[in-house]
């Protein structure tokens, strides 16, 4: 099944019209013809079915057939990851993460981050590529970018983790994890969160947590997280 993305459809549309940049890519590129049918999600958990009706490739109209909602995760996972040195690393993260299952991220900028602006346009065109590759129909939320200080003042639900490498008292990862639970880990840059974060952190309320005894790069140590809470609730 191959699943296409717009975020503007809805259950009450009896009609949708894919615009230009897609309109090609489907009727030009795929050979979709008119009677065909699509499958597409809203990345708000609906998928759709839609017969196409007008095989333009300026304007795909295609008339919808079914919608269902499908059923969440029963967790929510937030990661704030520093965005990496090599922007590819980090859209390696972002994809992969979108696979395996994630509910937002927020890139965050910290004391020994050295890069400190990201390109939002594309990383949101990763995430949306993962979602529909993994035929996920829900989208996650890739938030502004956001300096560390400023992040942690923030109210928070649910559990709070923070991986770091500093040679202090932390817990397992995996013994802290508990099953359909809301959660927030924080990840640092390729040199680590500085000891005054690390503070910050702990005074509102995280947990230090390791990730296990090798030392990994900021994106690895992500995708450890995000694959730890997945297995952590497979049923």
């Amino acid at each position: 099944m191959q699943l296409f993305y717009n975020q503007d459809i809805t259950a009450d549309n009896k009609q949708f019209t894919f615009p230009k940049d897609e309109s090609r890519h489907i009727i030009k590129v795929l050979r979709k013809q008119i009677g065909d049918l699509l499958t597409i999600t809203n990345g708000k958990g609906y998928l759709f079915e839609a017969k196409i009706t007008s095989a333009d490739q300026k304007k795909c109209i295609t008339t919808l057939i079914t919608s269902t909602l499908q059923t969440p995760k029963p967790y929510q996972l937030h990661l704030a990851v520093a965005p990496t040195k090599m922007n590819e690393r980090y859209e390696w993260f972002l994809e992969k993460a979108t696979e395996i299952g994630i509910t937002s991220i927020t890139p965050i900028i910290c004391d020994h981050s050295e890069r400190k602006i990201i390109k939002a346009e594309r990383f949101e065109k990763i995430i949306q590529s993962a979602m529909k590759q993994s035929l996920n129909c829900y989208v996650p939320i890739l938030k502004e970018a956001i300096a560390f200080k400023d992040y942690i003042k923030q109210d928070f639900t649910g559990h709070l983790f923070i991986a770091h490498c500093e040679e202090t008292d932390k817990k397992s990862l995996k013994s802290k994890l508990e099953p359909n639970k809301e959660i927030t880990l924080l990840i640092g840059p390729e040199g680590d969160f500085s000891v005054k974060e690390i503070e910050l952190a702990i005074q509102n309320n995280f947990t230090p947590v390791t990730l296990g005894k090798t030392r990994l790069r900021t994106e690895t140590a992500a995708i450890v997280a995000c694959h730890s809470v997945a297995f952590t609730n497979q049923l």
